[in-house]
């Protein structure tokens, strides 16, 4: 039994060759006799190709880990070293061959915590990347949205209140060349539910053209943007009405608000 034990303490050395000598042939004569050895052997080089493996493919269980370090733990000096000097497979040489394969088994596994990590990172920052593109395009297109309306094209009409001091306000600003429209209301009054407010582009000729419905909010402001206007038509001015909530297809109240191309 005690030459048994002394053989199963030298299998975590063997697995990593790290036995040399005598020991390595009696230990190699043993293992063909002893089948719990035998197993043993094969489970601890088992645990080390599975820790050898961790950088390229899924962790080891830790039981393997705690399994390989285990046995490391309980080896023990031999009674006489067979060489010395810096040749020598004693003792101390073969804890030179443990710490070598220890460090290799850790930095491999390190090593691929820390691709993880990296690949994680390079994710997160694309994404980002992605994000502030989109952000970028957004503004793009409001700034190409409104360029026109501060263009030399572009034609301010301020709207009052008719025959009435000027409290209520309208501006319209309109590109004839594309026929887009932007319309900004201040101090506008309140509306019945099933009422708004209309805007009617003026032509030089003809029947008011239908520029947009809208409510005013909370403190009587309205904008309309870019309603469905034809390129190419000219106004003379913008007028305001009030209209069922849905809006009309001509005017059926007198204007509230008229503004004339200066």
């Amino acid at each position: 039994m005690a030459a048994h034990e002394q053989f199963a303490d030298d299998l975590a050395l063997y697995a990593l060759d790290a036995l040399d000598g005598s020991q390595k042939a009696a230990l190699e004569q043993h293992v063909e006799t002893c089948g719990a050895c035998r197993r043993e052997l094969e489970s601890l080089r088992g645990d080390m190709a599975l820790l050898a493996l961790a950088a390229s493919g899924p962790h080891p269980p830790q039981r393997s880990r705690d399994r390989l370090l285990s046995a490391l733990a309980v080896e023990r000096p031999a009674a006489a070293p067979e060489r010395t000097g810096a040749g020598s497979g004693g003792w101390f040489g073969r804890l030179g061959w443990m710490a070598a394969a220890l460090l290799f088994i850790a930095g491999a596994v390190l090593m691929k915590d820390a691709k993880e990590q990296n690949a994680a990172l390079q994710r997160e920052i694309a994404g980002l990347q992605t994000k502030t593109a989109a952000q970028d395009a957004e503004r793009e297109r409001l700034r190409s949205e409104f360029a026109e309306f501060a263009g030399p094209g572009a034609q301010p009409v301020t709207l009052v209140v008719a025959k009435n001091r000027p409290q209520p306000q309208g501006k319209a600003i309109y590109v004839q060349s594309s026929g887009k429209l932007l319309f900004v209301a201040s101090d506008l009054p309140a509306l019945p539910e099933d009422k708004a407010y209309e805007l009617w582009l003026l032509p030089g000729a003809g029947s008011p053209v239908p520029a947009g419905v809208f409510r005013p909010d909370a403190r009587g402001s309205g904008v309309v943007v870019n309603p469905p206007l034809n390129a190419g038509v000219s106004a003379k001015g913008f007028a305001i009405t009030v209209e069922p909530k849905q809006g009309s297809a001509a005017p059926t109240t007198k204007p509230v608000m008229v503004g004339l191309v200066s």
